[in-house]
C-alpha cells in the first residue's frame, strides 16, 4: 500500500467533530462513512482507483486545519488531488457560515442553535447518484431502519479495501446495481418499489440522462421539477438533493415530519407543525434555510445520542 498526505483549510468557524458526526447521523458510521477516534474515514471509489481517506483535525474551530491521508495500491499526485477535492466537498469545508450567523444572532429561535452548534458545516453527498439513492432508501421509514438499509446497501455492493486489519466499503457504482438488478436489492431487504426506483436511477446515471452538471445550472424550482419527473422521486427527495448534493443555501424540506416536529418543539408547541405552517414560518429565515435545517437536525440528533457531541 502507498500513502500520501495533504492539508485542507476549511472556512472558519469549522467544527470538525460536529460536521463528521452529522455525516454519520451521530451513530459513528453510516454507509461508506465512519467517524470514531477523532478520525473521519471513507473509502473513495474514483472510478479507476479505490483509496481510503482518513481525515484528522489539526486546528481549532476558529483556525481550522485538517490533515488528509490517502492510502491505496497506487497513490500519485493526480489521485491525491481528486481525493482531496472529493473529501473537501463531502466535509463542506468551503461553505461560508458568516451570513447565517449574522441572521441567527438577531433571531430568538435560532440564536441558541447557532451558539450550540457553532462550526457545523453542511456535509455533501459524494455524487448525485449517492444523494438520490440515500434519499430513496430513507423515504417513509424511521431513521434506524434507513441507517441499516443504507449500510447494508454499501457493504453488499460497494468495492472494498482492507487496511490495518479493517475492511472498508465504498459507495457502490451504478453499474454494480444494474448488474444486481431489482432482485439483488430485494435480497438486502429493500422493498419492490424502492428497488425499482434505484435501478432506474442507476440506468439514468450510466446513460448520462441524469447529470449533476445539468442540474447545477438550474434554479431550485427547476431542479425539483426535473427530479420529480422521475419515478420514485417526490418533492422531499428532490429537496434533500438540493440541500445535500447541490449545496443550495435556501432549502427547507417542509414535508419532513422530523423537521416539523423539532421546529414545533423549538416554538413551544405540543405537536409538529403542518407542512404549510412550517414553510410559512421558515420564510423569515430565507435565504439561509439550509443552515437552519441542518442545525435543527444536528441539535435533535445530538440530544438523542448523549454519548456523542
Amino acid at each position: 500500500m502507498e500513502q500520501a498526505t495533504t492539508t485542507l483549510t476549511p472556512v472558519p468557524p469549522y467544527d470538525f467533530d460536529r460536521t463528521a458526526n452529522h455525516i454519520t447521523y451521530f451513530r459513528g458510521y453510516c454507509g461508506a462513512d465512519r467517524f470514531h477516534d477523532d478520525t473521519f474515514r471513507r473509502l473513495l471509489d474514483l472510478g479507476d482507483h479505490v483509496c481510503l481517506a482518513r481525515v484528522y483535525s489539526r486546528g481549532t474551530i476558529d483556525s481550522p486545519e485538517l490533515e488528509l491521508e490517502i492510502t491505496g495500491t497506487s497513490v500519485n499526485d493526480a489521485i491525491l488531488s481528486r481525493a482531496r477535492d472529493r473529501i473537501a466537498d463531502i466535509l463542506g469545508i468551503h461553505q461560508d457560515l458568516a451570513p447565517f450567523y449574522r441572521m441567527a444572532r438577531e433571531d430568538p429561535v435560532l440564536k441558541g442553535l447557532a451558539v450550540n452548534q457553532r462550526g457545523l458545516h453542511i456535509p455533501q453527498a459524494a455524487s448525485l447518484w449517492e444523494a438520490l439513492v440515500f434519499a430513496i432508501i430513507g423515504q417513509q421509514v424511521n431513521a434506524g431502519l434507513a441507517h441499516m438499509l443504507r449500510t447494508l446497501f454499501v457493504e453488499t455492493y460497494g468495492a472494498s479495501l482492507t487496511a490495518s486489519a479493517d475492511t472498508y466499503h465504498a459507495f457502490p457504482q451504478p453499474e454494480a446495481i444494474l448488474e444486481a438488478g431489482e432482485a439483488g436489492l430485494r435480497a438486502i431487504k429493500l422493498g419492490t418499489k424502492k428497488s425499482r426506483f434505484i435501478v432506474d436511477v442507476a440506468a439514468d446515471t450510466t446513460s448520462g440522462a441524469l447529470s449533476l452538471t445539468h442540474l447545477a445550472a438550474l434554479s431550485d424550482e427547476e431542479v425539483i421539477a426535473s427530479l420529480t419527473g422521475m419515478r420514485g422521486v417526490g418533492p422531499w427527495t428532490a429537496q434533500w438533493v438540493l440541500l445535500r448534493c447541490l449545496n443550495r443555501p435556501d432549502v427547507f424540506p417542509q414535508g419532513d415530519l422530523a423537521l416539523r416536529r423539532s421546529l414545533g418543539m423549538l416554538l413551544g408547541r405540543d405537536a409538529p407543525l403542518s407542512p404549510e405552517e412550517a414553510l410559512a414560518y421558515s420564510r423569515r429565515w430565507s435565504p439561509h434555510r439550509s443552515c437552519v435545517t441542518a442545525y435543527i437536525f444536528a441539535a435533535s440528533r445530538s440530544v438523542r445520542q448523549p454519548g456523542r457531541r
